[in-house]
């Protein structure tokens, strides 16, 4: 079988049998990919905590045409993020860039998207004064840039008229966008954005922080990524570990076990639907 080596990141991973692991991978060279780690569970000596969440190394993939699931045969140099599992607000934050990162990415080299995601996870796993939820909107909107679909934030998203920095502005899904007066008025819907989360929006797409950030303003921008994200991705599912990320961290309470468990089990339904008849 042909081997593909490429740095990786583990999105996603679940036990299969008795000593095997299946993993979800968004790979430097080759995109998203699924790989069975035989024997993984059993011994160490291969994979070590390698196949760890969220953990980066040289994975060693035998591919073959017409199956949907790679034999991983190694992954090496391994950086792990296991800090990440000490606070819940940043692993939540990091299954959230996961879960974006696997209804969005394709098959196919895309440097700037792993390049985006890493970084993401980079800043989560890094304990600094940054807001948790500002670093996951921050890795979630460049993700969004670097595929293509970011919205029009500094000019109308329908006729491209320029709109200045200190004004508000009707945000549109369906259009893409914010819209200038003249279109806003000939549309039904939306969400009026102030100039300051239009600021923020446009600095988070280009990977830059935001500092001035408080609690009201980062539920509002949670919803409005939710909602963005669920008009343009069209998935049939709804999207778990973001409703477990945006519900836990403004009502603790909300924050149990077995929501944990249904993020996992959803995720895993993700992978499994597109792998469990390409097992050999």
């Amino acid at each position: 079988m042909p081997l593909l080596v490429s740095e990786a990141i583990v999105l996603h991973a679940f036990d299969y049998l008795e000593s095997s692991r299946i993993v979800r991978l968004v790979t430097r060279d080759a995109g998203m990919r699924s790989g069975l780690a035989k024997g993984a569970r059993k011994s160490r000596r291969r994979f070590g905590s390698g196949l760890d969440l969220f953990a980066q190394g040289m994975a060693y993939l035998h591919t073959k045409p017409g199956r949907e699931l790679d034999t991983l045969s190694g992954f090496e140099d391994v950086r792990t993020r296991t800090d990440l599992a000490n606070d819940l607000e940043r692993f939540s934050g990091a299954e959230t860039i996961a879960e974006i990162a696997l209804h969005c990415g394709m098959d196919g080299a895309d440097a700037a998207l792993f390049d985006a995601i890493a970084d993401a996870f980079d800043a989560l796993a890094v304990q600094t004064t940054r807001d948790a939820r500002e670093v996951t909107l921050g890795g979630a909107w460049r993700i969004v840039a670097t595929l293509g679909f970011g919205p029009a934030i500094n000019e109308c998203a329908e006729c491209d008229s320029p709109i200045g920095r200190d004004e508000s502005a009707l945000f549109s899904h369906a259009a893409g966008g914010v819209l200038c007066k003249r279109c806003a008025s000939m549309n039904a819907s939306g969400r009026k954005l102030p100039a300051a989360a239009r600021i923020a929006i446009s600095s988070w797409m280009a990977g830059e922080y935001v500092a001035s950030f408080s609690d009201t303003e980062a539920r509002s921008h949670q919803r409005l990524l939710r909602e963005f994200l669920i008009y343009h991705l069209h998935v049939g599912r709804p999207l778990r570990a973001f409703e477990f990320w945006e519900r836990g961290m403004s009502d603790p309470a909300a924050v149990t076990a077995d929501v944990t468990a249904d993020v996992t089990v959803a995720l895993t339904a993700d992978v499994t639907d597109a792998v469990k008849n390409s097992v050999g």
